[in-house]
């Protein structure tokens, strides 16, 4: 029941919601998704720390580069994002994110 509540916390916050969105089209960093989100990296860097501790999101080193993902392969987890990302489609903060994701090239705005 500890893990559920902590992974129930993770849908409580907006931004949180937002980068559930948004790693549900690509594998991003923090750099992209500050970018995206208009948050500081410090910030992005403590909700990634909190999804990732509640089994909602997983990294890999891409040289330079800390990539998150969204983890798909536990089941409970699997289920819910299923439905989050559902009800997110048709939301208009998720929708202008989206639109401001072809522009969050890392090589470009990273370590500025």
């Amino acid at each position: 029941m500890d893990r559920l509540a902590k992974v129930f916390k993770i849908f409580a916050d907006k931004n949180r919601l937002r980068i559930i969105a948004l790693l549900s089209h690509r594998k991003m960093c923090v750099c992209e998704l500050a970018f995206v989100l208009g948050v500081t990296q410090p910030s992005i860097s403590r909700h990634l720390r909190k999804m990732k501790e509640a089994g909602i999101i997983l990294d890999e080193q891409d040289g330079f580069w800390t990539n998150y993902y969204l983890n798909c392969n536990d089941l409970q987890t699997k289920v819910i994002l299923k439905h989050v990302k559902m009800w997110l489609k048709d939301d208009d903060t998720a929708i202008s994110d989206l639109k401001k994701l072809d522009a969050a090239d890392r090589t470009t705005i990273c370590c500025k």
